[in-house]
């Protein structure tokens, strides 16, 4: 299986998800039901080619791709994080699931309100 994205472009998250087999279509339901209850305020859309969140800003994007799916961005530089991502492969703001694995929806909730305090600090500093 191959990242959709490179190959269409979406105009929804039931569009993108409905683009994959259905053992990845359920994960990718599980993450982002896991989102909604984080975040049930949060708009859906989609961004860079992949099922985002928006919330005061952007909030969480997710993508599936031929051995993962793909969380971004996800709090590797705070220390709280640290060792609950360390087995989740992946860049600097990146968490990379592998397909075979049981999805950690605890986790990625706990990074969307992690996400969602982060967007609402950086809006009063705005204001």
């Amino acid at each position: 299986m191959e990242n959709t994205k490179n190959i269409t472009k979406f105009t929804g998250i039931d569009e993108y998800i409905a683009a994959f087999p259905a053992d990845v279509q359920k994960l990718l339901e599980s993450i982002r039901g896991t989102i909604r209850k984080a975040a049930p305020k949060a708009e859906e859309t989609i961004k860079y080619a992949m099922p985002t969140f928006i919330l005061n800003g952007n909030l969480i994007h997710f993508a599936a791709y031929k051995n993962h799916i793909g969380i971004y961005p996800v709090p590797r530089g705070d220390d709280s994080f640290k060792k609950l991502l360390v087995r989740y492969e992946g860049d600097k703001s990146t968490m990379r699931i592998p397909l075979h694995e049981p999805l950690p929806l605890t986790l990625i909730g706990k990074i969307v309100k992690y996400n969602v305090k982060r967007n609402q600090d950086a809006l009063k500093v705005k204001k």
